[in-house]
């Protein structure tokens, strides 16, 4: 796994050893930036989910502003200090807590996110479970895009009263998902 492109192109990234993680691929990672293209220059981006912290970095090497990095395993925040260190990228934080009361701390902060990147556990029906969380709608901006990365055999969950799912992408046994505010 490395950064695609950017101020830290071809910077290997490591990923935690022996736990269940499951780091976005980079053929999935740069179908995804291809995708979002300039309009991740000067962003605020949520990886919720991180791991590895492999999307807030590839945000970061490609011109995002900021990005906040959610996990609550910490030997994911761990080993994403240390990729963030190796690349010498700056402009994020992180914290160890779970996605949910991330969310509401954010909320209550009042910050606002361009992008919000979700890439929960494959099959535990995580995606809908966050996308349901009135605190996400409250850290998005207005015309923010929430992206899911989910298992080819999950279903895409279309029915969300605030959110409509705009585009689909498969890649191998991955989808991305790309959600907007519903009227825009």
């Amino acid at each position: 796994m490395r950064v695609i492109a950017g101020k830290a192109k071809g910077m290997k990234l490591a990923t935690v050893a022996g736990i269940a993680t499951r780091p976005t691929g980079d053929r999935v990672k740069e179908a995804l930036f291809n995708i979002l293209g300039p309009s991740i220059l000067e962003s605020t981006c949520l990886d919720l989910y991180a791991g590895s912290g492999a999307i807030g970095l590839e945000a970061l090497s490609r011109g995002a502003l900021h990005v906040v990095w959610v996990d609550a395993n910490p030997a994911c925040t761990a080993q994403i200090r240390r990729n963030a260190e190796k690349t010498r990228l700056t402009g994020g934080e992180m914290y160890t807590t779970d996605a949910f009361k991330a969310l509401g701390m954010l909320e209550r902060r009042g910050v606002k996110f361009d992008f919000v990147f979700l890439d929960p556990p494959y099959d535990q029906g995580l995606v809908r479970k966050t996308l349901e969380q009135p605190a996400l709608m409250g850290v998005l901006k207005k015309d923010g895009i929430i992206i899911a990365e989910i298992s080819k055999k999950e279903e895409a969950p279309r029915d969300m009263s605030k959110l409509c799912l705009k585009r689909e992408q498969r890649y191998g046994d991955s989808m991305l998902l790309f959600y907007h505010m519903r009227g825009r």
